[in-house]
């Protein structure tokens, strides 16, 4: 598949390049204090990245003074599996180099399908940080090449926690952490009981 950069436009309508915050501090504990295994792993929230100058600044510029929670992404991956989205922005930061695989919410059909053949790539350099609108479909990041990824997830305060209540009808089926919307693939290897809406082929990044 084509893989297009953040910074070029066809990017903008999923997203920007967020500028003016440095995370240099961020990317150097991303790789000296984040696990990189052989498959995929999330954690929401990181008391050794939270506990950086930047998480103050993040909150007060990037997302108003919420509270927010700055988690990563780890490892090595090179299908779509799945996307989600959620009710506010995300901010990804690249620890190294990693394929963003993305979509518009506006194109998820009324019966919460989709079609795999919009997704579009973008390379997301190491030292980069992007902001994906909140209508943006994402997923796991995806590898360059053989080395594994390392990407920090910012986002609002206990987003991706546990659910506490049943969520059964419509689009709340889709619901499956708090703030988390997710369309899984038949190939995906989702949990049982996952919404399987996405339509087409479970792209590769290396096709």
């Amino acid at each position: 598949m084509e893989i297009k950069k953040v910074t070029d436009p066809e990017f903008r309508k999923y997203g920007r390049v967020v500028r003016g915050i440095n995370f240099s501090e961020l990317v150097e504990a991303l790789n000296e204090k984040t696990p990189l295994p052989e498959g995929v792993v999330y954690e929401p929230s990181v008391e050794a990245l939270e506990g950086l100058s930047v998480f103050s600044e993040l909150r007060r510029k990037a997302y108003g003074e919420l509270p927010i929670q700055i988690g990563y992404c780890n490892g090595r991956n090179y299908r779509l599996n799945a996307l989600e989205y959620h009710r506010s922005s995300e901010i990804n930061v690249a620890g190294t180099d990693a394929i963003l695989m993305v979509g518009s919410q506006q194109d998820v059909a009324d019966d919460f399908t989709y079609d795999t053949s919009l997704v579009e790539a973008f390379l997301l350099p190491k030292g980069t940080a992007v902001e994906l609108y909140a209508t943006t479909l994402h997923y796991a990041p995806c590898s360059v090449g053989d080395h594994g990824f390392r990407v920090a997830i910012v986002l609002p305060k206990d987003t991706n926690l546990p659910l506490e209540e049943g969520h059964a009808d419509m689009e709340d089926r889709l619901i499956t952490a708090k703030n988390k919307w997710l369309i899984g693939h038949a190939e995906g290897g989702l949990p049982e009981g996952s919404h399987i809406g996405l339509i087409g082929k479970n792209l590769d990044c290396r096709e």
